[in-house]
This record gives structure tokens, sequence and C-alpha cells, in this order.
């Protein structure tokens, strides 16, 4: 099949991926007759990209419905008379009534190799999980989320030490090169999709500060990929410690894993020295605190050891490996 040039869309787009994203389809010769985004919500950390004031740079009416699945917002788009729909990290799911708006088909742009890691915040769950790579995957829409046919993707590595901002400005690049790769043949009709097996994957929802408690009782290898996953501009990884006889709120930021593993009694216990404030986790292994936010500022590992002072100091969470109990703040934005 041969498409007319040049091709219209509607786009639906949030977050930095939509704004690289966008940008491709723009280079690319597409006319982008309407973006559909959201309003930033005010208690959320905006460290992102607007897709909005993109938009409004190129002359791009810009709308931020708070149902776009409503029949009159349905008849809204219809008036365009679409080409393509395309969703860049827009954060509703769009109903197959939508869908079907778009003469030639409507696709999505998913921070993931799919389909691993279908769903909510691929790239916090992908460094939760320990995984070495992730990427960017280009497929169609259909009703249930992530499991169209894939038109392209591109991979990128995880390093040990790689914290959530690293992978994401990754995978931002790599959404921008699977658009760009794979946009001429979607355009002239001759783009190739392959079918998902979704049984070989995964699906993840999303995950909210709570989940960002720190148990003591795990491994040092899976605390140091939760507070890498939810390091700022997440909201951190969040525990107590004993200061004076009173139970601190403290938030990792980041961590290392020690090089050695000990045989020790004290599970869920900082023990600060005048230059090293190391973690005393449930298998043994130690995991030194390079960053923390105590009292209110972010402090590097000798500004943190001098404010705690030396010694062993009790954290929240556990009382002894398998026993978990309170821990500090549950505050702030979703991840």
């Amino acid at each position: 099949m041969n498409l007319a040039s040049p091709k219209s869309a509607v786009v639906f787009a949030y977050h930095n991926v939509g704004h690289r994203c966008l940008q491709v389809l723009l280079a690319q010769g597409v006319e982008v007759k309407l973006v559909v985004t959201h309003v930033d919500n005010p208690a959320e950390n905006i460290w992102f990209e607007s897709v909005g004031q993109l938009a409004h740079l190129h002359g791009i009416p810009v709308v931020t419905p708070d149902d776009p699945n409503t029949p009159e917002f349905h008849a809204e788009i219809a008036k365009y008379s679409p080409d393509f729909l395309f969703s860049f990290y827009y954060r509703m799911m769009l109903k197959p009534s939508l869908l079907a708006l778009a003469k030639h088909g409507a696709f999505n742009v998913h921070g993931s190799l799919l389909p691993k890691y279908r769903g909510r915040v691929p790239v916090n769950w992908a460094i939760i999980k320990g995984e070495t790579e992730t990427g960017a995957t280009l497929h169609e829409m259909v009703e249930k989320p992530d499991a169209g046919r894939v038109l392209g993707q591109c991979a990128v590595p995880i390093l040990p030490d790689d914290n959530a901002l690293q992978v994401f400005n990754k995978v931002t690049v790599a959404a921008e090169i699977t658009l760009n790769r794979a946009l001429p043949d979607l355009l002239d009709g001759s783009a190739l999709r392959r079918s998902q097996d979704l049984a070989a994957g995964s699906y993840y929802g999303g995950r909210k500060a709570a989940d960002g408690v720190i148990h003591w009782h795990d491994s040092a290898q899976n605390i140091h990929n939760l507070v890498r996953a939810v390091a700022p501009p997440y909201p951190g990884a969040t525990t107590t410690v004993q200061i004076n006889g009173k139970a601190e709120p403290l938030t990792i930021t980041r961590t290392m894993l020690a090089p050695v593993k000990l045989t020790h009694q004290n599970p869920g216990y900082l023990n600060v020295s005048e230059t090293r404030v190391v973690a005393l986790c449930g298998d043994g292994r130690l995991l030194r605190i390079l960053e923390a936010e105590f009292d209110g500022q972010l402090q590097h590992e000798v500004m943190l050891s001098a404010r705690l002072g030396t010694g062993l100091h009790k954290l929240g969470g556990i009382d002894s490996i398998g026993s978990t109990g309170e821990t500090g703040s549950k505050t702030g934005s979703t991840t």
C-alpha cells in the first residue's frame, strides 16, 4: 500500500519521551494537527521537558482533557480526520473507539523491550529487578496495554550503578532512534509488524513513594537496586535511623556495594566511622551510603558521618533477619 504524503497525526504526549518523539514527527514532515497532553500536577516534581510548550512553539493547537475517552472528545478528534494517532508517554489508556479514528493506525512508544515490563514505570521496575538492559519499543496500540504488534526496538545498557534518571535519559534517546528509524516505512505503508509473545513477558503496575521503604533484611544488591531505581528526581528510598533514642527519617539517594561479605550479627544497622557510612544488610553484605537526605538537607557520606556520629545506629524496618517493623517517610510523588 502506498499512502499519499504528507501524513497527518494527532499526538498524545507528555514527558521527555513525548517531547523528543514529537520532534521526530516534525522533522520527518508529519503534519501534527493537534497535541493532547497533561496539565502539570503541582504536587509532582516536574523535572522534564514540556510537550505543550514545544507544540505552541510550532503553532500546533494543544488540549488537556481530563478524560480523552468521552464521546465529546472523540467527536473533536474525528474533525481532524488524522491518518495516525501517536501516544508518547501519555498517562491515560486510549480506548479502541478513539484509536479507530486514525485511518492508518495508532501507535505508542513504550520504555522497555516489549513484551518485558509492559505497564507502568518500566524503567524503575527494570532497575529494581536487576536488569542489565532495557530500551524502547514502537508498537501498535490495542485495547490491552502495550500488547500490540511491534514495529521497532532499540536496546540500551543498564550499568550496575546507574540510577533511574540516567537510564531514563538513555531510554529517551532509544525512543527517538526507534521512532526515527521506523517512521519512513510506517508513513509509506511498508512497515513490518511482529506479534508479541505476551506469555514470555511481564506486566507491572505503578509505584508510590511508600513502595520505596527499605526492608533491611533484604540483600544488599536488592536494596542497592531499590535506591537507584527511586533516586531523585523520584521520591527516594526511605528508612529511619536512631539518633539519641529517637527514630529520625532518612532518605537514601545513592549507594555502592562494598566488595566484601562479612558474617555480622547486626543487619539493619548503620556502622558509622569518621569517613564511611555502611549499612549492614540481611545477607551479610555491606552497602555504603554515599548520599542521603537527612535533617532536610542532601548530605554526602563524610557530612552524613559527622552528623550521625560514629558507632552503630539502628535503622527502621528490621528487628532481626526476616522481621520488619515501622519505617520512615512515605510522602512524595509517585514514580
